[in-house]
């Protein structure tokens, strides 16, 4: 049969929408449920997601950037707006909750603006006059200047910042998990903490010379398969006399270098092990080549650590310094700590403590988040009022500009400054008070002139927060309005979906059972 259209054009078996109510419309409807599953996670008393990965794995949290991470999505229009979200976390480490939500509901705003007859070019002018206009209050609201982590986390970074602020390196303040306890155990090594033992029986060293060798401390293997005739015990003995007198020519040599400790990135065997107890060198495997890395930076802060493929004689050049390395029990778990505070500690450990795993991830990303606003806050230290007053003020002075727009426009930037009322609405909403009693409130002290007017959470009443010092970072909110609005711009102009054939055959998941074992 003849076919017309775009189906003469296109291969057989491509999906084709277009249209307000066939493309528009489902963009916007797929957004929508993607921002209605992270917007219950927005604030303080946010609900948790359970989320299982295609491993099987779970992950409960209400982190966004997480959550976006393990849900796979499908839907071309709602990828675009995980995709805004990664960029606000790549770029600030926050907010990415804050922009999927607000993107949804400004698509909730457009098709609301659709149904009375408005075309998308006339709702994303309006958008991006309103997004200008936000920008603008946002400057003009800035200000210079719960709980247990903070201040382990300001701790932390504090010990770690560099004399230019604005080359705090993240990868400083290292996480170290270790279960039991709670919340309230966590502490703040000044240093490294690793979660292992040392392999002999020293177990602290003070002013202590460090080599490290990549490879291991063992006997070196030849290169090529070799075989060795032994005619009598006389050479049987001899043969195994001089492999222990090789090893311990070469622990010797490497103790009278200075080394009083030694970092093997591999296995360290019981021979090596024996000449190591003999001249007091205490041995540390470390086996992760990321955790290798970073100590070797803090072994040596003002120059790079030289770390040695294989177990030779070091120069005393060579050799990395700590003030102390010790092993010490915290909670039942043998922890080594390595502390080099002698010109500026370069590496700080939050150790985090909780009752099961789930917690203790969901208590590291909230110190990567507040890891990464200290990052924003070295950059540009500018803060706005927090507990949902910006986004109040945001709305009332867009509702005043609304009204001396003249066109079409003023409808859509109306729009523009309701979708702000989500963020007071569903902080309302989470913590279980009443939404429209808390924003009327919030409404009638910003035009009061009270514009550090935010909610109080834990009364449930509106008050000026910086009695409370809650406070946001105005770099995160402008970088969250900004791919918030290019997002939903982006998907407004979309008035038509192509979709190809997908190639290959049958998906992993379709297969028929049994397909694909071994028939054995």
């Amino acid at each position: 049969m003849q076919q017309f259209g775009i189906n003469s054009m296109l291969k057989q078996g491509h999906k084709h929408f277009s249209g307000l109510d066939e493309a528009v419309m489902k963009n916007i409807d797929g957004c929508k449920q993607l921002s209605n599953i992270t917007r219950t996670s927005l604030g303080p008393n946010g609900m948790n997601k359970m989320v299982i990965d295609h491993r099987d794995k779970l992950f409960v949290t209400n982190d966004a950037a997480t959550i976006l991470n393990e849900l796979e999505v499908q839907h071309p229009a709602a990828k675009l707006l995980v995709l805004a979200a990664k960029a606000q976390q790549e770029e600030i480490g926050d907010g990415a909750n804050l922009t999927i939500s607000f993107a949804g509901e400004l698509l909730q705003k457009a098709e609301e603006l659709i149904r009375i007859g408005l075309h998308p070019s006339e709702i994303i002018s309006g958008y991006m006059k309103g997004t200008n206009k936000t920008v603008e209050i946002l400057e003009s609201l800035q200000f210079d200047q719960e709980n247990i982590l903070c201040p382990l986390i300001a701790d932390a970074c504090i010990q770690v910042c560099p004399k230019n602020p604005t080359n705090f390196n993240v990868d400083n303040v290292r996480v170290a998990k270790l279960q039991g306890g709670g919340l309230r155990n966590s502490m703040v090594i000044r240093g490294m903490a690793l979660k292992s033992d040392a392999s002999g029986s020293i177990k602290k060293v003070e002013k202590a010379k460090i080599a490290v060798f990549v490879a291991g401390v063992d006997t070196s293997a030849t290169e090529t398969k070799g075989t060795v005739l032994i005619h009598s015990a006389e050479q049987l003995e001899n043969y195994g006399n001089t492999e222990e007198a090789k090893i311990e020519e070469l622990i010797k040599s490497v103790a009278d270098s200075g080394a009083k400790v030694i970092v093997s990135g591999a296995a360290v065997g019981e021979m090596a092990l024996h000449f190591c107890e003999r001249y007091k060198l205490m041995v540390l495997k470390i086996s992760s080549k990321f955790e290798l890395r970073r100590f070797c930076p803090l072994s040596r802060p003002s120059e790079f650590q030289y770390a040695f493929l294989n177990l030779r004689q070091p120069s005393p050049d060579d050799l990395g310094h700590a003030d102390s390395i010790s092993v010490e029990e915290i909670g039942g778990a043998r922890v080594t700590v390595v502390k080099n505070e002698e010109g500026g500690n370069s590496v700080a450990t939050v150790v985090l403590r909780g009752s099961t795993d789930s917690i203790l991830d969901d208590l590291e990303r909230a110190v990567d988040d507040g890891v990464n606003t200290y990052k924003a806050m070295c950059r540009d230290s500018r803060i706005v009022p927090g507990a949902a007053a910006t986004e109040i003020e945001f709305a009332r002075q867009l509702n005043e500009f609304s009204f001396k727009e003249v066109g079409l426009d003023q409808y859509a930037i109306n729009k523009f400054a309701e979708s702000f009322e989500m963020v007071p609405w569903s902080l309302a909403e989470n913590a279980g008070l009443n939404s429209m009693e808390i924003i009327s409130s919030l409404y009638a002290e910003h035009v009061a002139g009270n514009p550090k007017v935010g909610i109080d959470l834990e009364e449930g009443v509106c008050k000026d927060i910086s009695s409370l010092g809650i406070w946001d970072l105005h770099v995160t909110k402008f970088f969250a309005l900004k791919y918030a609005s290019e997002a939903v711009c982006t998907v407004l102009r979309v008035d038509q979906i192509i979709m190809a054939k997908q190639a290959g055959g049958p998906r992993r998941d379709h297969r028929p059972a049994g397909a694909g074992m071994d028939e054995d």
